[in-house]
């Protein structure tokens, strides 16, 4: 009885065990958040406080600076490869060019190669160009934008391949131009794998090190303060970070639901 039982909701029991195990760590660092540490050397709950949240820079010299810079180029990095993969995508799915097949596994390279190797050749690149000693907020963000292109560029062109053109279609015979059909019918259609491709982007150069350590000189970003830190102890601000980023993401995933119920409901 008991077998059958375990048998019948073995995928669901080990779907449950994954989603503790992804969460823990969140839950970790939440509590952390809220912690007063015995001392900055001992990584361990202690006691209960709000100053962490009030008072997020005070005892955590160089975060706040930090932060802003992986902000700042988190946002250009987004626009920056978010427009070059649309445009890049649209070439690839509504065009045939000469090398087109062979653009298409380029494309892929950069994903499945390890970000050092990416990391160390935009650095040879930097250094050849003579940018040696001007390493700093502006060759990340070059380097970031070349990082995220591919993935900006494969989450387009999978919603424009699975997108239906009758819709395109429809629009022109009725007389609509070119430009209106794409503001009016295409981009729409596209737009929830743009914003896809854009959170995407944001979270991955927010979250890099491998590449912005290397293409960095003198410049921090936040993952760079954290492991710059670890040595020292860190401090639990950085827990406040992470959760806000967790609440932000939440707060995406549940809103994009919403909308796509509210949709659905409005087209029944």
């Amino acid at each position: 009885m008991i077998g059958r039982w375990l048998r019948e909701r073995i995928v669901l029991i080990l779907g449950l065990v994954v989603l503790v195990y992804t969460f823990v760590p969140i839950a970790i660092v939440v509590a952390m958040s809220f912690n007063i540490p015995p001392s900055r050397n001992v990584y361990a709950f202690d006691r209960f406080t709000l100053d962490n949240w009030a008072h997020p820079c005070i005892g955590a010299e160089g975060m706040c600076e930090s932060l802003g810079v992986s902000i700042q180029i988190g946002l250009l990095a987004t626009l920056g490869a978010t427009v070059l993969g649309t445009l890049a995508a649209f070439a690839l799915v509504r065009h045939d060019f000469v090398g087109r097949s062979s653009t298409n596994l380029l494309i892929f390279l950069p994903m499945a190669s390890p970000e050092i190797v990416m990391g160390s050749s935009l650095l040879a690149l930097f250094v050849s160009a003579g940018f040696a000693g001007q390493l700093g907020f502006w060759t990340i963000l070059v380097a970031h934008i070349m990082f995220c292109l591919s993935f900006v560029v494969v989450t387009v062109r999978a919603r424009l391949a699975g997108m239906d053109d009758t819709l395109e279609q429809a629009a022109m015979d009725l007389y609509a131009t070119p430009t209106e059909t794409f503001w009016r019918v295409t981009f729409p259609l596209v737009f929830p794998g743009i914003l896809g491709a854009a959170l995407l982007s944001f979270s991955l150069s927010f979250d890099d090190f491998i590449v912005t350590n290397l293409n960095a000189g003198q410049t921090t970003t936040f993952p760079m303060y954290v492991w710059g830190v670890e040595g020292k102890g860190v401090p639990m601000a950085v827990n406040v970070v992470g959760t806000l980023m967790f609440l932000v993401s939440i707060v995406i995933v549940v809103g994009g639901e919403l909308n796509n119920r509210r949709r659905a409901r409005a087209l029944a």
